[in-house]
């Protein structure tokens, strides 16, 4: 039998909140989030076309995809006159704000506050800070004319997911995903093939949502044919609208 008190083994003692705090600092929540969607998407207008790059934090400049994902970042903005957004991080993101920067072009980044500072690189020309995750992958899959998938992590694959799965659900216009090093996603695509489709979780018709390709002129000519986001529209419902 344990005998442990809960002060012993660590149990919070405090009392619960009461109604009237749990509104407060929901409001104050609310409040917050608000602030931050309203800054993001103010903010975003000042870069109505744009491609939004997505990839590993980790790689050095010396890095292969570094190296590509800076020369077509800056390709794009010296051939397609499109901003260039990013996380605002380390990685690929600074090679494609690099890339941006370096051809004359708008390097934009959403960076987000984290309690150690993140690791911002130094080849934004403007950025504008998020506290919440969502709010930013929100702002990031806003407006984009296209996105830009390079090798990564779990951060990656779950911003993949994301985009993907708002195409398929048709959340936001059809707009070109391109998954940039067939080594790496074509794995990826044999685990949607093998175990989605196979499973009958998702349909074949899906594969179609996404390109994947090696060679930097077929990613711009993907980019060149892309439609122009002119606005994002709504369609939704108010779904259990709080009574005035």
């Amino acid at each position: 039998m344990n005998d442990q008190t809960n002060d012993e083994v660590g149990v919070d003692q405090r009392d619960p909140l009461t109604r009237s705090e749990l509104h407060n600092a929901t409001q104050e929540r609310v409040y917050e989030i608000s602030r931050e969607f309203t800054q993001g998407f103010k903010f975003l207008e000042n870069y109505p076309r744009s491609v939004t790059f997505f990839g590993s934090a980790r790689f050095p400049e010396n890095h292969p995809d570094y190296i590509k994902a800076r020369s077509v970042a800056s390709r794009i903005v010296k051939e397609l006159k499109y901003s260039v957004v990013t996380g605002g991080g380390p990685g690929i993101m600074e090679a494609a704000n690099r890339g941006a920067k370096e051809a004359g072009g708008n390097s934009v980044g959403l960076t987000i506050r984290l309690p150690k500072e993140q690791v911002m690189n130094k080849y934004m020309t403007s950025h504008v800070d998020f506290y919440y995750f969502f709010s930013r992958k929100v702002c990031l899959n806003y407006s984009a004319e296209a996105f830009l998938f390079f090798p990564g992590g779990y951060g990656t694959l779950d911003e993949f997911f994301e985009v993907v799965t708002l195409l398929q659900t048709k959340k936001v216009p059809i707009v070109p995903v391109i998954l940039v090093g067939s080594n790496y996603w074509n794995n990826v695509k044999i685990f949607l093939t093998e175990t989605l489709i196979a499973g009958q979780t998702i349909d074949k018709v899906d594969l179609d949502i996404f390109s994947i390709v090696d060679s930097e002129n077929e990613i711009i000519e993907i980019l060149r044919k892309a439609p122009i986001r002119e606005y994002t529209p709504y369609n939704g419902l108010r779904v259990n609208p709080i009574e005035e």
